[in-house]
C-alpha cells in the first residue's frame, strides 16, 4: 500500500472502516484512538472525519466486530487528550502574546474573550463537540483566552462523554438500518445543521438585542 492510499483510507476511514477492521484486526482501535486524538488536539487536522466515524464504528460494534466498551473508553480518552493537549498549545500561544507588545494583536478584545470564556465557555466546549471544525479550533480559543484549566476539563471531559457515547449508541443501535446506513451523509448534514442552527439563532439574538439597547440609549 503505498503513502497516497494509506492517506486516503485514514481521511476516508469512516467508509472504508471494514476494510481496516478485516485486515489488521485489533490494530482498527489504535487507528480510530489516533484519528479522533488528532482531530481535536492540532488545528490542522479538522478535516478528519469525527461524527460519520464514530456512528459507523458504532454499527460494526452491533455486528461483533468490534468491542463497545473497548471502543467508547479508548475514543472518549483521545479526545479528552486531544482536546487538553489543543488548550494547552493555544494557552502558550496566549501567554507568549499576552507578554509582549504586539501592534497588531488588539488586548481589550483578547480581554473580552477571556471573560466570555470564563462565562460561557463551558456550554462552548462542550457544544463545540457536535460541530465539525469548530471543534478543533474550541479548546485552543479556550487557551489563547486562558478559560481557567480547572472549568475546561471539567466540561472537557463532559463534553467528550456525550459526544462519544452519543454517536457511538447510536450508530450501534441504527447504523444498520438501511435506510440510515444508505443516507448517512444526509443524515450527518441534518444533525451538523441541527447543532449549528441553534447557536446562530442564539448568536443573532444576542446581537440584535445588544443593538436596539445601544440605540434606544
Amino acid at each position: 500500500m503505498d503513502w497516497m492510499n494509506l492517506f486516503d483510507m485514514i481521511l476516508h476511514v469512516d467508509k472504508s472502516l471494514g476494510i481496516w477492521i478485516a485486515n489488521y484486526g485489533t490494530l482498527v482501535y489504535a487507528v480510530l484512538f489516533a484519528i479522533i486524538f488528532c482531530e481535536t488536539a492540532f488545528v490542522i487536522f479538522p478535516f478528519l472525519p469525527g461524527d460519520s466515524l464514530l456512528f459507523i464504528a458504532g454499527t460494526f460494534c452491533a455486528t461483533g466486530a468490534m468491542n463497545p466498551w473497548i471502543l467508547v473508553v479508548l475514543l472518549v480518552l483521545a479526545s479528552v487528550l486531544g482536546n487538553t493537549i489543543n488548550y494547552w498549545i493555544g494557552s502558550l500561544i496566549g501567554h507568549k502574546i499576552m507578554a509582549k507588545d504586539f501592534r497588531w494583536i488588539d488586548k481589550a478584545a483578547l480581554k473580552k474573550t477571556h471573560e466570555f470564556y470564563e462565562k460561557h465557555g463551558g456550554k462552548t466546549v462542550v457544544l463545540a463537540r457536535f460541530i465539525p471544525i469548530v471543534r478543533t479550533f474550541a479548546p485552543f480559543v479556550a487557551g489563547f483566552s486562558e478559560m481557567s484549566h480547572k472549568n475546561f476539563q471539567i466540561f472537557n471531559v463532559l463534553g467528550g462523554l456525550l459526544w462519544i457515547l452519543s454517536l457511538v449508541v447510536s450508530g450501534y443501535f441504527f447504523g444498520n438500518i438501511p435506510f440510515i446506513k444508505n443516507n448517512l451523509n444526509v443524515i450527518v448534514l441534518i444533525g451538523v445543521g441541527a447543532a449549528i442552527v441553534p447557536i446562530v439563532l442564539g448568536l443573532l439574538w444576542k446581537f440584535g438585542k445588544s443593538f436596539f439597547l445601544k440605540k434606544k440609549n
